[in-house]
């Protein structure tokens, strides 16, 4: 009995820290259970995060998708799947765990926890993917697409979470000519040191072709790059 009151107790401060209310909340316990666990616990293979985890990176590849075809209205299919995959890669994912504080409600193996899983990117990433597949079944596509909107998509233009514009950049250069090469140059830093703001210009040879603003340089050089990106596309 206590074992179940510590369990209902850790989903109780994990739907606070997902501000979502489980209507089911053993969907929420099945999300944060970890096979190692469940293998050592002798439970049913059904009672892992697996099941979960394949069916909410479904879930968020179609919330992105529309996010992205919303967002970015002239690019292209293929530069659409490349920005798309920058933003659910595993680091993206295992980085808005963390904030979410995921692996210290994990239930995970003794082997598992003592070599680190709790702070494993592969394992937070899954478990959060887990987590979009059980509000979905709880709550409906509505519900799922408000977390993923506010807990992952919102996080995008605070932090480095990884789109891909200006690998993107760099292989349009290289196909139009690759003799060009990309430079970003620092125009202005403002704030105090934790509320910094960047400005940093792109140049494809020595012609100006986005400037970009972030709270970190690397955001801002992606801005940049996704400003020429789009200009390119329209020569």
């Amino acid at each position: 009995m206590g074992k179940k009151n510590k369990s209902e107790a850790s989903v109780s401060l994990l739907e606070n820290k997902l501000e979502y209310k489980f209507n089911n909340p053993s969907l929420l316990l099945q999300a944060i259970t970890h096979s190692s666990y469940a293998n050592e616990m002798k439970m049913s293979k059904e009672s892992n995060n697996e099941r979960l985890e394949f069916l909410g990176d479904a879930v968020l590849e179609l919330i992105t998708s529309e996010y992205v075809y919303n967002k970015y209205k002239d690019l292209p299919e293929g530069d659409l799947t490349k920005l798309r995959a920058g933003m659910v890669c595993e680091q993206t994912l295992s980085s808005c765990a963390k904030d979410l504080s995921i692996g210290d409600f994990l239930l995970l193996g003794k082997g598992e926890d003592i070599s680190g899983g709790r702070t494993r990117d592969s394992i937070l990433s899954d478990a959060l993917e887990a987590i979009i597949g059980a509000i979905y079944l709880d709550g409906g596509f509505t519900s799922a697409k408000e977390f993923v909107q506010k807990k992952i998509l919102n996080q995008i233009e605070d932090k480095e979470l990884f789109f891909d514009s200006k690998t993107i950049l760099q292989e349009m250069v290289q196909n139009e000519n690759h003799k060009q090469k990309i430079r970003y140059k620092l125009i202005s830093e403002e704030g105090p040191d934790h509320n910094k703001s960047f400005t940093i210009a792109l140049y494809v040879g020595n012609k100006q072709y986005g400037c970009g603003v972030g709270k970190t340089k690397k955001a801002a050089e992606q801005e940049a790059a996704l400003q020429a990106i789009k200009k390119l596309q329209k020569k």
